[in-house]
């Protein structure tokens, strides 16, 4: 079978960061990378689940509702990939730099986790957890460009 194009970047130089993933017609998916792969720890699933739940919340109700197709994590905890449609690079890294800050400092009710009607494991969130490591991202991204975009070779 052919190898996907995920499994095709090197993981071992892959640094955190935001990366251009792919594109695919008019749908560009970013590789939003919180930790360098295969170096532990890993994001636990409690704060990757909250960070989804606040992420794609803040993405759907932004200027760009319309543009964001999906956001959810990568398997590996390492990250999340984020697909949108019709959006400059420098808009979708302003909009994930901002994200981002608003989870840094978030402290009310995670939107979508009050109840299983809501959420299919609402039970497993870290709100802490989350704040914590998107603090932790912050500076790594907050001087990001779209030149920057590119995976190393």
């Amino acid at each position: 079978m052919k190898k996907i194009a995920s499994f095709c970047v090197n993981h071992d130089t892959l640094l955190p960061g935001i990366y251009l993933s792919r594109v695919d017609g008019d749908v560009v998916t970013y590789d939003i990378r919180m930790v360098k792969p295969n170096c532990p720890p890993y994001l636990p699933n409690p704060v990757l689940h909250t960070i989804e739940h606040l992420f794609a919340t803040f993405a759907r109700n932004s200027s760009f509702a319309d543009q964001v197709i999906y956001f959810g994590p990568m398997g590996c905890r390492t990250g999340f990939y984020f697909l949108v449609t019709g959006m400059e690079h420098g808009e979708v890294i302003a909009l994930i730099q901002e994200i981002f800050s608003r989870i840094a400092v978030f402290d009310d009710t995670i939107p979508g986790a009050a109840c299983s009607a809501e959420c299919g494991n609402y039970l497993e969130h870290d709100l802490p957890g989350a704040r914590e490591w998107a603090a932790k991202f912050m500076p790594i991204i907050e001087s990001w460009t779209p030149e920057k975009l590119k995976y190393a070779e």
